[in-house]
């Protein structure tokens, strides 16, 4: 569960982050880096989609400066991944929400 989130932090389990990062059910990838900083693409998300979620959340920054490629949508589309993209504040919300319900994975942009 996030605990908190601001511009730049993020607290999961009393633990701080201020790098964008991936939260996986068991695990947390706490450096992530996209191949072009404020796009989102599948080789972006590739170990993610390797995990076979049933919901991936993408948080696109405080202000959602991060945009996510069409074939991004395409795809989790077309393996039934039900995909949320929001500013990371709702989608810190939305994936405290959701991970309880089912296999869920969250990409946040913590800055911009």
């Amino acid at each position: 569960m996030i605990e908190s989130y601001t511009f730049g932090c993020m607290v999961i389990d009393g633990q701080t982050y201020t790098s964008d990062l991936i939260i996986f059910p068991h695990k947390i990838e706490s450096s992530w880096w996209r191949k072009s900083g404020h796009k989102l693409c599948l080789r972006d998300i590739e170990d993610i989609l390797e995990e076979k979620p049933g919901a991936l959340i993408i948080g696109t920054g405080f202000m959602g400066l991060m945009k996510v490629e069409e074939e991004v949508k395409q795809y989790t589309q077309s393996k039934e991944i039900d995909l949320i993209i929001e500013k990371t504040k709702k989608a810190v919300q939305s994936f405290n929400e959701l991970s309880t319900k089912k296999k869920t994975i969250g990409a946040f942009h913590l800055t911009c």
